[in-house]
C-alpha cells in the first residue's frame, strides 16, 4: 500500500467534519486493498471509469463554465477538460508517490476552502454582469476555456477531498501494476472528464439556434448563481469546520 493516513498529534478533539472525513478515508483505503485483488488491469479500469463518471457528471463549477463557454465554442468542453487535467494529472502522480496526506493538513484545507470560495464568487459576478446578447462563435479563443477549467478545479475544495478519499483508494489499487497502472488510471479518468465536458459543450453549442437573448441571459444567470452557491457553501462549510 503506497498511501497511509496520518493522525493528528495535537491532542485536540476532532470536529464532526474531520471525524467523518477520517471515517470515509479509512473505509475507502480498506476498499482499495480489496480492489487490488482484481485479476487484470482492464477490470480495474472498467471500475475506475464507472466511478469516475459518477463524479464527472455531477453538476459543479466546471459544469457551469462549460455551459457558458460552450455557447460560443463547440470544443470548449475539451479545453476546459485540458485545464482541469493540468492540475489533476500532477495530483494523481503526487498521490501515487504517497504524498496524499499533505492534502489533509488542516491549514491547506482551510486555505483552499476560503480562497476557492472567493474565486468562484468572483467568477459568478462576471457571469451575472454579462449583457443580454447572443454570443458569437469564437473558435480562435482557447486560453479562456483552459483557464476556466484550471481555475474551477483549483477553487473546488471538495475536488481535493474526493482525491484524498475515493481517488486515493483508486490510485492505490492501480499502483498494484506500478507506474503503468497509475498512468492507465490517469488516462482513463481524464478521458471521462474529456468525453463528458466535450459532449456537454457540443450539446449547448448545437442547440443555441433555439435560444433567444433572454434565454441566453437566463442560462448565464443560472450558471452564475450555481457558481456563487458553491462559493458561499465552500466558505461557510470551511468556517464551520473551524468552529465558527
Amino acid at each position: 500500500m503506497l498511501l497511509r493516513r496520518v493522525s493528528g498529534s495535537s491532542g485536540r478533539k476532532a470536529s464532526p467534519s474531520e471525524t467523518l472525513f477520517d471515517a470515509v478515508f479509512e473505509v475507502l483505503l480498506t476498499s482499495s486493498s480489496q480492489m487490488g485483488e482484481y485479476t487484470s488491469l482492464l477490470s480495474l479500469l472498467v471500475t475506475v471509469t464507472a466511478i469516475s463518471l459518477t463524479g464527472v457528471m455531477a453538476p459543479g463549477p466546471a459544469t457551469a463554465v462549460t455551459i457558458t463557454k460552450g455557447a460560443s465554442r463547440p470544443g470548449a468542453g475539451a479545453l476546459v477538460a485540458l485545464g482541469h487535467g493540468i492540475i489533476e494529472i500532477p495530483l494523481i502522480i503526487v498521490i501515487g508517490l504517497g504524498f496524499a496526506t499533505v492534502l489533509t493538513v488542516p491549514a491547506i484545507r482551510v486555505a483552499v476552502g476560503l480562497a476557492g470560495g472567493a474565486v468562484l464568487i468572483w467568477m459568478s459576478v462576471g457571469l451575472l454582469r454579462t449583457k443580454e446578447q447572443m454570443p458569437i462563435e469564437h473558435r480562435e479563443v482557447k486560453s479562456g476555456c483552459v483557464l476556466a477549467g484550471l481555475t474551477t478545479t483549483a477553487a473546488n475544495p471538495y475536488w481535493f477531498v474526493w482525491w484524498v478519499t475515493v481517488g486515493a483508494a483508486l490510485v492505490a489499487s492501480a499502483s498494484t501494476w506500478g507506474m503503468l497502472g497509475i498512468a492507465a488510471f490517469a488516462v482513463a479518468h481524464w478521458a471521462c472528464d474529456f468525453g463528458w465536458l466535450s459532449f456537454l459543450s457540443w450539446g449547448v453549442f448545437t442547440s443555441r439556434r433555439l435560444w433567444t437573448p433572454r434565454i441566453y441571459r437566463a442560462i448565464l444567470v443560472a450558471c452564475g448563481v450555481v457558481l456563487a452557491g458553491f462559493g458561499v457553501y465552500f466558505i461557510v462549510s470551511t468556517l464551520l469546520s473551524l468552529g465558527w
